[in-house]
């Protein structure tokens, strides 16, 4: 349902892989934010938390995501969202979300088949907002259900999976250009690169190599970044082998290698999240 997901396209989400969740249970998620809301509060009493200069009350909310699954084995994705009013505020006035994060699970069957009952597999957490309420909703959920939060990187070779799987999607005429972005090794000062090819040269190329619609080998992202890099060093003179890819941009999503992932089409997001899934799963076992 892309209203009810359209909340998570554009905004900047940082990635986590979790472990299962011990006896974790979709029928107390009303109690799970009361006892949240009472762990954030003794938090700021011991000066942890988290607006400088600003007595904050916060309120927890602790919902379901039904829609974002990949299969029936898998767990409904889990929204924690926190908002709050300055004691100032008139009452009537309307709440401010000041943070979300969200646990999900997309075809991850792999996972949810090898783990004990009272285990709940949502092995991908995503966080926008200020680390400060992450790392105290994390050492929440890790003391409650027993479970371990660690932060998810991208390699280059997953992002230029990315990029070349991102590319062959359909999407309007009005898309914006696809972006790379290397880093620059061994220097004294850090430089990066942007290499910058427009939507439909991009997938144009891509038609080229890919052998099977629906299916990619590694070979073929292989050749597609092959592609990219001699028609750069033909222009530029300049080896992009020889860098890092750090980020990719496309009409369907951006995505950098320190975990960092921006949504930007609802009809595409399971098939991202399909992926990260699988990145975060890898990074558990």
């Amino acid at each position: 349902d892309p209203q009810r997901t359209a909340f998570l396209l554009r905004k900047q989400w940082t990635l986590y892989s979790v472990t299962p969740l011990y006896r974790f249970s979709n029928a107390r998620l009303r109690d799970y934010a009361r006892l949240l809301s009472a762990f954030i509060a003794a938090e700021k009493q011991k000066g942890l938390a988290v607006e400088i200069g600003v007595e904050l009350d916060i309120k927890v909310a602790v919902s379901s995501l039904p829609d974002l699954k990949g299969s029936d084995q898998d767990q409904a994705a889990i929204l924690v969202q926190l908002s709050s009013r300055s004691p100032a505020s008139p009452k009537n006035s309307e709440e401010k979300l000041i943070w979300s994060g969200w646990f999900c699970c997309v075809s991850g069957d792999d996972l949810s088949e090898n783990v004990p009952e009272d285990f709940t597999c949502l092995p991908l957490f995503l966080a926008n907002g200020a680390e400060s309420y992450t790392s105290i909703v994390g050492s929440w959920f890790q003391k409650t259900f027993d479970c371990c939060f660690r932060r998810l990187a991208i390699s280059p070779l997953h992002l230029s999976w990315m990029a070349a799987m991102w590319t062959g999607c359909k999407v309007d005429k009005t898309a914006c250009a696809m972006e790379l972005v290397f880093s620059v090794p061994h220097l004294p000062q850090p430089l990066d690169i942007s290499y910058a090819i427009h939507p439909e040269d991009a997938k144009a190329l891509w038609d080229t190599v890919q052998k099977t619609p629906g299916e990619i080998t590694q070979e073929e992202v292989d050749v597609f970044m092959d592609c990219l890099y001699s028609h750069f060093h033909r222009h530029f003179k300049i080896h992009l082998s020889a860098t890092k890819l750090v980020k990719v941009s496309t009409a369907i999503a951006s995505a950098h290698c320190d975990g960092i992932i921006k949504f930007l089409q609802s009809q595409y997001l399971t098939g991202v999240l399909m992926l990260l899934t699988e990145l975060a799963i890898s990074q558990i076992q």
